[in-house]
């Protein structure tokens, strides 16, 4: 069964070679000039911004209080959440010189998320349909609240396919449990763009599918997950991957294909609560922590920039955490939201020696009837 979400039927063929812009951020005047108009929106949004994340962890709280179900509210309805909305009149002083407002605000904001690599672990039609992804994986409870909005827009994104997997509470990714044979006993490299990385480890498994699921999003553009709170391995700080589909097919197994790819990224957590975590069962077994295996890679040392890409933008990728009860150990809700362009067209990639991702082609679409030139 196709599933599309009403974002990509505009978007059937690819633009011509003419229209190939780099992933990695604005080359040509004129892209700065776009640029510069998506920063322009982002400022525009700011209040609307703030509102809905306002209204998602409201939602959040009134659903652990036994309240309404969160797909069950619309966000940006006229007259609705008044109590979350700010004067347009405030609008400015909002987005003024006060860092820590901004910062908050920036942290889901209407830009576009950067692309990164999507790393040696992706399985391609090997992730469930599901919002509990947790499986029999013993660890710290994580929810994660993931929002889309359209950044042409500044709408949430209903009905697109959020799709995450990440390492365990040691490190280690389903499927892929051991080095490759000969490599047992490699040395994480000492320097250049890949330092603290070793060779990826095969998939050995096929059957394994914990930490791996994808949902679409519902009509307020949020996908909620059920997990456990991610491991690290050499050289990588914690981080969640995340890509994003318009239109998806359903397989037999409950899994999925798609060939229209909107993004790829990868989340964050605040380096303070990782160092926290990692005193935590069975956080405190990974092999790392060990005498003389080098401990965990802190958020500024993770290799191929690929934190601080993540950045571009002025985008934060870093989820906005907070506890799910009284103490740490009871778990932990993470927000976060991605702005993407339903217009683009990403091919995948990952290369060893990069932690950029794929290059995108722009799809021209009529400014007013939003249908495809």
């Amino acid at each position: 069964m196709r599933f599309i979400s009403a974002a990509a039927t505009a978007a059937v063929t690819l633009a011509a070679a003419s229209g190939l812009v780099a992933a990695h951020g604005p080359e040509s005047k004129s892209e700065v000039r776009e640029f510069h108009d998506r920063q322009k929106t982002m400022y525009h949004c700011a209040p609307q911004i703030a509102a809905y994340n306002a209204q998602r962890r409201a939602d959040w709280s009134q659903k652990v209080l036994g309240g309404a179900p969160l797909a069950a509210k619309k966000y940006f309805v006229d007259g609705g959440y008044k109590e979350n909305q700010v004067d347009p009149a405030d609008a400015a002083e909002i987005m003024a010189c006060n860092p820590i407002t901004e910062t908050k605000i920036r942290n889901s904001s209407c830009v576009l998320a950067p692309e990164t690599t999507e790393g040696p672990y992706y399985h391609t039609q090997g992730h469930l349909i599901r919002s509990n992804m947790a499986e029999y994986q013993l660890g710290l409870l994580f929810l994660m609240n993931v929002g889309v909005i359209d950044v042409e827009t500044c709408e949430p994104l209903p009905n697109v396919l959020v799709d995450l997997w990440h390492a365990n509470a040691t490190g280690y990714y389903a499927g892929h449990p051991t080095p490759k044979v000969g490599m047992e006993n490699e040395k994480p490299m000492a320097t250049g763009p890949r330092r603290g990385l070793m060779s990826a480890y095969p998939r050995t498994n096929e059957e394994e599918t914990w930490l791996r699921g994808a949902l679409p999003t519902d009509s307020n553009g949020v996908a909620e997950f059920t997990s456990v709170f991610p491991g690290y391995y050499t050289g990588r700080g914690t981080h969640v991957h995340v890509k994003v589909f318009p239109e998806w097919d359903v397989l037999p197994n409950g899994t999925f294909t798609s060939t229209n790819l909107i993004h790829t990224g990868q989340f964050f957590v605040e380096d303070a609560l990782n160092v926290e975590i990692d005193k935590i069962h069975p956080y405190n077994q990974n092999p790392l922590l060990a005498p003389g295996k080098g401990g965990r890679t802190r958020n500024w040392e993770d290799s191929l920039n690929i934190y601080q890409d993540s950045h571009d933008n002025g985008y934060m990728p870093t989820f906005d955490i907070e506890f799910l009860g009284g103490v740490l150990q009871q778990g932990l809700i993470g927000y976060v939201t991605m702005g993407v362009n339903t217009k683009a067209r990403y091919e995948a990639k990952w290369t060893p020696e990069s932690g950029r991702g794929g290059v995108v082609s722009q799809v021209p679409v009529s400014s007013e009837t939003k249908t495809e030139l």
